[in-house]
């Protein structure tokens, strides 16, 4: 098994890879999209392959699944998995903003053993270890403790009409960091309604709810990981005390949403 300080070591070795050709930082970029609306730039698969051949040496029998590789079945015959997005928030990555980062998760049986967030551009690290806590630049986290829902601080651009009784924070385009945002009691809820990959939250997840809060899929269910098809309907992160009137309030978007 992979020590912390190893994989430590590792993804801050992306991060930096990542930093080093981040337009912010005033480097050229190649960029293309691999879907409409779905951009991709040399940068991602670069992390990518880096971060496959260093967690692979330690562990070369975990499967793998990021977004920037295609999806092998074996992944599933074995207990251990690699979750791996290389640059979370490639918008915001492309466009010299610094609301990215680098994702990492070790999966066993489902559940996430390490998470961890580089977010070289914000001079951000995050960590988390089950049931140990979870850190940001060494500094233990503990989560919102809201306990009404309106009110609640929330990373988005703008609110549908239901939910303007909640309050606007900054919204990084990296969803990993806006589930973190709720772990560093600087937002009370993160909500997804939209199909979403697994890679997108198992590092943040796990960093979340080692923090105290509570981190169910849209419906208030389980997250679970290393599955057949890596998809959940949404995300929903919230102090404990709100999660339930979150999921109330959502139910009905959710349901039509995810048909």
């Amino acid at each position: 098994m992979i020590d912390r300080a190893r994989l430590e070591k590792i993804v801050r070795a992306a991060g930096d890879l990542a930093l080093g050709a981040w337009p912010g930082a005033g480097h050229a970029l190649e960029i293309w999209e691999k879907s409409p609306n779905n951009p991709v730039c040399a940068a991602d698969l670069a992390v990518d392959a880096f971060l496959r051949r260093e967690l692979s040496a330690p562990l070369p029998a975990a499967g793998w699944l990021s977004e920037e590789t295609a999806d092998a079945p074996e992944r599933l015959e074995g207990g251990l998995i690699w979750l791996v997005d290389p640059i979370d928030g490639t918008r915001d990555f492309i466009r010299g903003r610094t609301g990215w980062a680098v994702s990492v998760a070790l999966i066993s049986a489902g559940r996430p053993l390490f998470g961890m967030l580089c977010a070289p551009a914000r001079n951000e690290f995050w960590h988390g270890e089950s049931g140990q806590g979870s850190w940001r630049n060494g500094e233990r986290l503990v989560a919102s403790t809201r306990r009404a829902l309106p009110g609640a601080r929330v990373p988005a651009d703008s609110l549908a009409a239901p939910d303007r009784d909640l309050v606007t924070v900054d919204k990084p385009n990296s969803i990993a960091l806006r589930i973190a945002m709720v772990a560093a009691d600087e937002a009370d809820l993160l909500a997804t309604l939209r199909w979403g990959y697994e890679w997108d939250i198992g590092a943040a997840a796990l960093i979340a709810r080692e923090a105290g809060a509570e981190v169910t899929d849209a419906f208030g269910q389980p997250l679970n990981y290393n599955k057949r098809d890596p998809r959940a309907f949404g995300v929903l992160v919230t102090a404990p005390a709100i999660h339930a009137a979150a999921v109330e309030r959502l139910a009905e978007r959710a349901r039509k949403l995810a048909g």
